[in-house]
C-alpha cells in the first residue's frame, strides 16, 4: 500500500467551536485516548451545524493525509457539507500501521482503538454541532476490518458503514486468527455472523447501521468470499433476507445488489467488482460520479466514495438514491415555528404520495403536497428533501434540499467523559461512580472512558440526552 507521509497536515489544538476552514488538520486533545490514535480532520468552510460526519479509515502502511488525498472524500464533504475525521494508527500500535481489527483488546466497544475513535467522534459532535444522527465510517483492508468492528462495537453511534476490501466484524479476535479470515472462509452460517455483531454490544436491538460493502473479485489480500460474508452478517443483523431486493449494472464493471429492510429502504448493498485486486475504487475526473486519484491501492475502476455516498443519502436524498421515474418536486418552501417546520411544495403529476427526509432520514409520506415536522428542537437546523412516490412505490428523484430552523431558545448540552462532567460542576461523583447534578442519573464509572451528553434542563439542573439534544 501507499506509504506517503502525513505531509502539509498542520498539527494544532483548536480551541472549542473553531473551524478548520477547509485544510487537513491534526488535532490534538480529544480525548484518553487509550488506542494511540492521531486525529485529523477535515471540515469544509461554512461548516452547518447538523451536518452529517463521516471517519475514514486508512490501509495499513497508509497515513491519514494519503487517503484523504486518493479517496475522493473530499470533494463530496465540499460539495454535500459535511466533517471528516481521519484516525491514523502507526508502526507502534503495529509493525506495518494497520488498524488492529484482530484483536479484542483493541478493537471492542470501550477498548483501544476503537474506544479513541468513538472519542474522535464525540469531540468533532462537540466541536461542529454535527448531527449525532448521521455520524458514518468507511475504511480499506485492515480500517475495514475496523469499520465493521466499530459498527458492531457502537450501533448506537454509526448510522451508518462502508467495508472497502475488509472483513466481516469480530471474524478474528488474535493476530494469528487474521490469516483465517483474509486468506479463506470461516464456513459460518449468516446467522452466526449476526451473533459476532450482536454479542458485541449484547441488548442493543436496534436502529441498525446500513452497510455498504466494497469487494474486489481478483483480490489476494482479503479474498472475495469475505464480500459475501458480510453481506452474510449484516442481512442477518437486519434480519432480511440474503436474496437481492435489487440488482444494477454500474461503471466500472461494478454490480450492485440491494437488500432492502423491511420498509423497503436499502440497508445493505454490496458492489463486486469485476478484476479488482486488493485496494479502494477510484474513478479519476471531473464528472459528478468520479472522484480520488490512482496510486498503489487505489484503483481506477469506480468512484466507491461516491456510491457509498448515495447509499447513505449524504447529497440530501433517501439513503440508497430514487428508483423510480417521476421528476423532483418544485418549489418547496418551508415556514417555522419552536418545535416544528412545515414544508409545502409543487405537486407532481402522477404521484400517489411522497417521501419527506429530514437530514437524510426518512420521516413520512403524506399523500398531498404539505407536510409539517414536529418535536424538533428548539433554535436548531434541520435539512430536508422531497421525492415523489408512483402507484408501484417506486421513490422518484430527490428534491433540493431546503434548510429550516426552528425558533426559540436552544438548551444547554454538553458531551464530555464523566471524569470531565464533574470537574465542570455538572455532575458529582459517590462511590466511583458520577451522577448528574439535579436529575441523579447514574451516569456509570467516574473516568474518563465513559462519555455521555447532559443536557441543562433548567439552571443547575442536568439530565443525560446521549440519544439528542432537544427541547
Amino acid at each position: 500500500m501507499s506509504t506517503a507521509a502525513a505531509t502539509g497536515a498542520a498539527a494544532v489544538t483548536r480551541p472549542a467551536g473553531a473551524a478548520t476552514g477547509g485544510v487537513l488538520r491534526q488535532v490534538t486533545g480529544f480525548g484518553s485516548n487509550p488506542g494511540n490514535l492521531t486525529m485529523y480532520e477535515y471540515a469544509p468552510v461554512d461548516l452547518p451545524a447538523n451536518a452529517p460526519l463521516v471517519v475514514a479509515l486508512h490501509g495499513c502502511t497508509q497515513s491519514a493525509s494519503d487517503y484523504h488525498t486518493h479517496s475522493g472524500w473530499q470533494k463530496f464533504a465540499d460539495q454535500w457539507a459535511f466533517d471528516l475525521v481521519y484516525p491514523q494508527t502507526n508502526s507502534t500500535n503495529n509493525s506495518s500501521s494497520c488498524f488492529s481489527w484482530f484483536d479484542a483488546g483493541k478493537d471492542t466497544r470501550g477498548k483501544g482503538e476503537a474506544a479513541s475513535i468513538k472519542q474522535m467522534v464525540d469531540y468533532a459532535v462537540a466541536q461542529h454541532g454535527s448531527d449525532p444522527r448521521r455520524v458514518y465510517v468507511t475504511g480499506l483492508s485492515a480500517g475495514g476490518g475496523m469499520t465493521a468492528d466499530l459498527l458492531a462495537d457502537y450501533p448506537d453511534v454509526f448510522a451508518g458503514g462502508a467495508v472497502d476490501s475488509g472483513l466481516p466484524a469480530q471474524c478474528a479476535t488474535t493476530l494469528s486468527g487474521a490469516s483465517s479470515c483474509q486468506y479463506g472462509s470461516l464456513n459460518l452460517t449468516p446467522a452466526q455472523w449476526g451473533d459476532k455483531v450482536r454479542n458485541s454490544y449484547p441488548g442493543h436491538t436496534g436502529p441498525w447501521p446500513r452497510v455498504a460493502i466494497w469487494q474486489g473479485t481478483s483480490d489476494t489480500s482479503v479474498v472475495p468470499v469475505n464480500g459475501t460474508e458480510l453481506r452474510d452478517q449484516w442481512t442477518d443483523v437486519w434480519g432480511i433476507s440474503q436474496t437481492a431486493s435489487s440488482t444494477k449494472s454500474l461503471v466500472g464493471n461494478t454490480t450492485e445488489s440491494i437488500y432492502d429492510d423491511a420498509d423497503g429502504q436499502p440497508a445493505v448493498a454490496l458492489f463486486s467488482v469485476s478484476g479488482m485486486a486488493h485496494g479502494l475504487a477510484v474513478d479519476p475526473g471531473s464528472g459528478a460520479d468520479q472522484c480520488g486519484t490512482a496510486a498503489t491501492y487505489y484503483i481506477d475502476t469506480i468512484c466507491s466514495s461516491y456510491h457509498t455516498a448515495l447509499f447513505w443519502g449524504l447529497d440530501g436524498s433517501a439513503p440508497g438514491g430514487g428508483t423510480g421515474t417521476l421528476p423532483a418536486p418544485t418549489g418547496v418552501t418551508v415556514t417555522a415555528t419552536t418545535g416544528s417546520i412545515s414544508l409545502s411544495w409543487n405537486a407532481v403529476s402522477g404521484a400517489s404520495s411522497y417521501a419527506v427526509y429530514r437530514n437524510g432520514t426518512k420521516i413520512g409520506s403524506p399523500a398531498g403536497a404539505t407536510y409539517t415536522d414536529t418535536g424538533l428542537a428548539a433554535a436548531t437546523s434541520y435539512r430536508y428533501t422531497v421525492a415523489a412516490v408512483d402507484s408501484s412505490g417506486a421513490v422518484g428523484a430527490a428534491s433540493a434540499a431546503v434548510t429550516g430552523t426552528t425558533t426559540g431558545t436552544a438548551p444547554s448540552c454538553y458531551t464530555d467523559n464523566n471524569y470531565n462532567q464533574v470537574r465542570q460542576g455538572r455532575a458529582h461523583q459517590s462511590g466511583g461512580y458520577a451522577y448528574a447534578n439535579g436529575s441523579n442519573q447514574n451516569m456509570g464509572l467516574n473516568n474518563v472512558a465513559i462519555t455521555h451528553t447532559l443536557k441543562e434542563a433548567s439552571p443547575g439542573y442536568f439530565v443525560i440526552a446521549d440519544s439528542g439534544c432537544t427541547t
